[in-house]
């Protein structure tokens, strides 16, 4: 039996264009490009010392004598693996409200001593200071009500969005110890 003319030149054709599908499916899309602007924002540990050098000095000091000798949290820890999920959950629901110039601030804040304790990482740290991450977005600014708004240089918290907390932090010893973890 002989093969015609199209199935010579077709078979081989479609065997191609499928392989071609199933490489070009099973490849991940391609990673936006990392920016490299936090290097300028660098420090070292050396500088990281003076400012935690600073802190012990006088905010820590205050706030451990208005708690009768009991000291605060001074460290709190997130792994990387969570904060990259947080940052891509940000991202994502931030693109879906087409927010522009994107970022997370960092508050202080404090558990209450009633403080749900499965809200915290370590229910044991209720009363102690920790800190919460919060979007942020370009704030736009209106000058009437029918202005579309114009943007600002200013980033306002976005609600829509959840924070994130549940960090695990840590009190020092009870002795003032200069040192940083």
């Amino acid at each position: 039996m002989k093969t015609s003319f199209f199935t010579k030149i077709l078979s081989p054709l479609c065997t191609a264009f499928i392989l071609i599908f199933c490489l070009l499916s099973c490849n991940e899309p391609p990673k936006e490009p990392v920016s490299n602007s936090y290097k300028k924002k660098l420090i070292s540990y050396r500088e990281g010392r003076v400012l935690f050098d600073e802190y012990t000095r006088t905010n820590h000091e205050i706030l451990t004598k208005y708690r009768n000798g009991e000291p605060d949290s001074r460290w709190y820890w997130f792994s990387l693996e969570d904060m990259e999920g947080y940052i891509q959950y940000v991202k994502e629901n931030a693109k879906k409200q087409k927010l522009k110039n994107v970022g997370i601030r960092i508050y202080m804040g404090k558990y209450p001593l009633n403080h749900p304790k499965n809200r915290m990482a370590k229910p044991e740290y209720a009363g102690y200071q920790t800190i919460f991450l919060v979007p942020t977005s370009q704030k736009r600014k209106k000058d009437n009500a029918m202005s579309r708004g114009e943007a600002t240089d200013e980033n306002t918290d976005v609600p829509s969005i959840e924070s994130m907390n549940m960090t695990n932090l840590a009190p020092p010893p009870k002795t003032l110890s200069g040192t940083m973890p």
